[in-house]
């Protein structure tokens, strides 16, 4: 309670604009309101100190005698608790503000990105949000070297990355990988020729003059486009080029058993480790499984040796011959494509079956591919 009456104790001092200002301090008189230090600053103007508690008593006095009154000073502890109250506020919205700040600063917001010729920015942009690395990303979850080793693999264009943090902005500067200029070929040479053996299907010829036709049979090595062109007499030298297409033989054999006893292992292996001294083996531990049966392979590569032991049985196999050469025939053509090239073609398929006796066929396949033979011969 006594602090509330220290509180309403706040004076303030009013100015006041009235016709006769003898009669309205008359009033605040008769009402029983406290006043002092009367200043006269015109005719009809003077200046009044009063307490906080009576402005609206006053205020209504004033009203009733269209007098004019206006707040000119204040004082007391009620205006300075609320003066102290307005820099608390601004003292707490800083802190706030502060906070704020020093939270979002823990944040990327920008990324600058500098390239040199071959890459662009907005490559190395989508690489980097495909690493997971933009903006609102948290700093202390980005580890700077794990970022550049991870650039420097994923782009064979990058030499070397360095990425840094200053303030919010991270920076990447990239340096690109220069390829050593394109050594030119020589201007002439000593013809085109054959790099495997073939039978001439087709020849184009860009330059030179060609020395074999369709349906001719040649070896690798042999000369296909002579580095010459000219009637006989007029000859000149000239770089060769073309493309000689031949077709070219693939011979896939394979060996496989349709009937029979036929060893298969079984999926149980065990394993010894040793260790050899002056020839003799010291067992560091043996096979704790014995095997009728078993396929065993050693390795010695290190100063610890193994020997691998796997537990093989008998089975008695009755395949379908049929379905065994297709399925092999199959395998032999994707073994193949894989040695020639894509625009090559496998024109033909000739498969050859032998009985080689206990239950064993020999399967012979033979592809005939469409392809270029030609070479530069420098």
């Amino acid at each position: 309670m006594e602090i509330l009456k220290k509180l309403k104790k706040g004076t303030i001092t009013i100015e006041v604009r009235a016709m006769i200002p003898e009669k309205f301090i008359n009033l605040l008189w008769s009402h029983g309101i406290y006043s002092k230090n009367i200043r006269k600053v015109d005719l009809t103007t003077f200046l009044v100190e009063i307490n906080l508690v009576d402005l609206k008593e006053v205020q209504t006095i004033a009203k009733r005698i269209n007098a004019k009154v206006k707040v000119v000073g204040k004082k007391g502890l009620a205006f300075y608790l609320i003066k102290a109250k307005r820099q608390v506020s601004l003292c707490v919205a800083g802190i706030i503000f502060l906070g704020v700040m020093f939270y979002l600063s823990t944040y990327i917001w920008s990324i600058e990105i500098n390239t040199k010729k071959i890459l662009s920015p907005f490559e190395i942009r989508r690489q980097l949000n495909s690493l997971n690395v933009k903006p609102g990303v948290k700093k202390t979850s980005l580890d700077v070297y794990a970022l550049e080793k991870q650039l420097e693999d994923t782009n064979s264009d990058i030499m070397w990355v360095k990425a840094r943090i200053e303030g919010s902005t991270l920076k990447v500067d990239i340096e690109e990988k220069v390829n050593p200029p394109e050594i030119k070929e020589k201007e002439d040479n000593e013809g085109v020729v054959a790099k495997m053996d073939g039978v001439i299907k087709r020849i184009y010829t860009i330059s030179g003059t060609a020395v074999v036709k369709p349906g001719d049979i040649v070896k690798a090595g042999d000369l296909l486009i002579k580095p010459y062109q000219g009637k006989e007499g007029l000859e000149y030298k000239i770089k060769a080029e073309g493309r000689v297409m031949a077709n070219t033989a693939y011979e896939k054999i394979l060996e496989v058993q349709i009937s029979g006893k036929s060893k298969e292992r079984t999926g149980e292996k065990d394993k010894a480790i040793y260790v050899e001294v002056l020839g003799k083996k010291i067992y560091l531990k043996k096979p704790i499984k014995t095997y009728k049966d078993y396929d065993k392979i050693e390795v010695k590569d290190n100063f610890i040796k193994s020997e691998v032991y796997y537990e093989v049985s008998e089975k008695e196999l009755n395949l379908n011959e049929d379905e065994v050469k297709l399925n092999v025939l199959n395998k032999s053509r994707e073994a193949v494509l894989k040695e020639i090239d894509k625009k090559d073609t496998i024109v033909q398929e000739i498969q050859d079956v032998e009985n080689i006796g206990d239950g064993k066929i020999i399967i012979k396949n033979k592809f005939i591919v469409e392809q270029d033979i030609s070479q530069m011969n420098n």
